[in-house]
C-alpha cells in the first residue's frame, strides 16, 4: 500500500457499506430531490425538499424542513411543519407558539398556541 492510500484511509470516512444489525431513525428527502406520488414509511421521516402527493407514515413522526415545498396529503401521528405545506393535514392536537393557516383554513381538534414566536 502506497502512502497515499494510507493516508486517504484515515482522512476519508469508510465507504462500506454499514453492518446489517445497525438501523436507521429516520428516514430523508433531502434539498435535491422531487417526489412525485405516494410516500408510505415504517420509520420517521424529515422532508427538506419537495413531494407531489401523499405521505403516509401512521405512528410514526414527519418533519417538514425550512425549505421544503409540499403538495400532499399528510398522515402521521406527529407532524412538525417549518416549511409551506399545500393539503390537508391529520395527526395529533396543534400545538405551536405561532399558526398561520391560509384563509378558509379548517381546524378539526384542539389548537394550543402558547409561548412567543421568534
Amino acid at each position: 500500500m502506497s502512502n497515499v492510500d494510507s493516508v486517504r484511509e484515515q482522512v476519508l470516512p469508510d465507504a462500506r457499506q454499514p453492518p446489517l444489525n445497525e438501523r436507521r431513525l429516520a428516514a430523508w428527502i433531502g434539498k435535491a430531490l422531487l417526489v412525485q406520488g405516494k410516500i408510505v414509511s415504517t420509520e420517521n421521516l424529515t422532508i427538506d425538499g419537495s413531494v407531489e402527493g401523499t405521505i403516509e407514515l401512521g405512528d410514526h413522526s414527519l418533519t417538514i424542513g425550512p425549505g421544503a415545498s409540499i403538495k400532499a396529503d399528510l398522515v402521521a401521528q406527529t407532524i412538525i411543519i417549518s416549511g409551506a405545506v399545500t393539503g390537508n393535514v391529520k395527526a395529533g392536537d396543534i400545538v405551536a407558539p405561532l399558526l398561520l393557516m391560509a384563509e378558509g383554513a379548517v381546524i378539526m381538534g384542539g389548537v394550543d398556541v402558547k409561548g412567543k414566536a421568534k
